[in-house]
């Protein structure tokens, strides 16, 4: 069994109830909707048990699972721990992810006809890590909803191979993933995104004949 420092563990814990609040409180994350883990070691995550409502988040509502997905403490794993799991699998300087499902992307990702939206000359792309003019370009990939998470998972994998690793994806009708070094950075991005977002779907608006 994978080893993993209790001590951290509470920590991760009460980090992830605390952002729970803020991102219910944003709602972007209504109801038992969403999911979000920390990584503790290379072989462990701390992550939100399933059919928990984000807004009410205790410390007994998260379980460190290992990178397979199995649980290492009490607790029902989320149904899409398979994601978070293969972000940290991938890369080990990911210490965190937050999925949501807020209305503004939740929206955009069910009527954008392509399979992937890039936006440049905002501003707010440099508050992504590793951006550091809006006169680049940041691309989002959206997937196709899919109760097999092994099989999206695997997908994911598969266009980050081809594709580039990129800051966040989108999930049709479902809602986004990004990641960071730690939760700060996680948040900051998710920020970002909703913001951006935003104005692509406002852009959508203003456009309409």
């Amino acid at each position: 069994m994978s080893a993993y420092s209790k001590v951290e563990f509470q920590r991760a814990a009460e980090d992830l109830c605390r952002y729970g609040r803020i991102l219910y409180g944003n709602n972007w994350s209504p109801a038992t909707s969403s999911n979000y883990s920390v990584r503790l070691n290379e072989n462990v995550c701390a992550l939100t048990s399933s059919g928990k409502h984000k807004g009410e988040l205790t410390p007994a509502d998260i379980l460190a699972v290992d990178m397979e997905g199995n649980p290492l403490s009490p607790g029902k794993p989320s149904a899409e721990t398979g994601l978070h799991t293969q972000l940290y699998r991938r890369d080990g300087g990911i210490g965190a992810v937050l999925h949501t499902h807020s209305p503004t992307v939740v929206l955009l990702s069910q009527i954008w006809p392509e399979d992937s939206l890039s936006m440049t000359g905002w501003e707010l792309q440099k508050a992504f890590a590793g951006e550091t003019t809006h006169e680049g370009t940041v691309t989002f990939p959206i997937f196709p909803n899919d109760q097999d998470i092994d099989r999206l998972s695997a997908q994911v994998e598969t266009h980050m191979q081809q594709h580039g690793q990129g800051h966040a994806y989108l999930i049709r009708g479902h809602g986004v993933y990004t990641w960071g070094k730690d939760l700060t950075e996680c948040y900051r991005h998710l920020e970002a995104i909703e913001h951006l977002l935003g104005y692509q779907l406002e852009l959508l608006k203003i456009r309409q004949p």
